[in-house]
C-alpha cells in the first residue's frame, strides 16, 4: 500500500463526513440554499487566486522540468478551468469586480491560503504538493459521490457546472 492509500485509510471516517455536510448535501440534492452558493463563489474565487499562486511557487521552486510542467498545467487549469465556472455563477448572480473587491475574505479561507502559501514560500516541491493534495483530491471525491448517491445531481439547473467541473476524466 502506498503513502496516498495509507494517508487516505487512517483518515477515512474525516473523508466519510464531508460527505455529511449540508453544504454538499445541499449540492446533490439542488436544496442548496442560493444566498449560501453565493457566499461560497465569492469566497472560493478568492481561495482560488491564492491556490494558484501556491502552484506559481511550485514551478519556481521545481527541480526537474516535469515537476515544473505538472505545476504549470494546473496553474492553466485553475484560470481557464474552475475560475470561469466561478465568473459564470458570479456573472448569474451579478457578481461585481467592485463587490469582489469589497468583500472581506473570511478568516477561515484566509487562513487555509495563508497556510498552503507558507508551506510553499518555507518548503520545496515535495511540501507544496502536500499542501495542495486535500484540496485537489477532496473536490473531486466529493463531486464523484454526489453523482454516485444522486445520478440526476449534474442536471440541476443552479449546480450543474460546480458538479460537472469537479468531475475530471480518470
Amino acid at each position: 500500500m502506498g503513502t496516498v492509500d495509507r494517508l487516505l485509510k487512517a483518515t477515512e471516517d474525516i473523508w466519510a463526513s464531508y460527505h455529511e455536510k449540508p453544504f454538499v448535501q445541499g449540492l446533490k440534492y439542488g436544496t442548496l440554499d442560493q444566498k449560501k452558493f453565493r457566499s461560497y463563489i465569492i469566497q472560493d474565487y478568492w481561495y482560488l487566486m491564492d491556490y494558484t499562486k501556491v502552484f506559481a511557487i511550485g514551478v519556481a521552486k521545481s527541480k526537474s522540468v516535469e515537476v515544473m510542467k505538472l505545476f504549470a498545467k494546473y496553474i492553466q487549469a485553475i484560470l481557464d478551468g474552475e475560475v470561469n465556472v466561478h465568473n459564470g455563477y458570479m456573472a448569474d448572480f451579478g457578481i461585481t469586480q467592485e463587490e469582489l473587491d469589497h468583500t472581506p475574505i473570511q478568516q477561515d479561507n484566509r487562513s487555509y491560503t495563508s497556510y498552503m502559501l507558507s508551506v510553499a514560500y518555507r518548503g520545496g516541491e515535495a511540501e507544496i504538493l502536500t499542501a495542495i493534495f486535500s484540496c485537489a483530491y477532496s473536490y473531486e471525491v466529493i463531486a464523484r459521490k454526489i453523482v454516485e448517491e444522486c445520478p440526476s445531481a449534474p442536471e440541476h439547473p443552479m449546480y450543474v457546472r460546480w458538479v460537472r467541473g469537479y468531475i475530471t476524466p480518470r
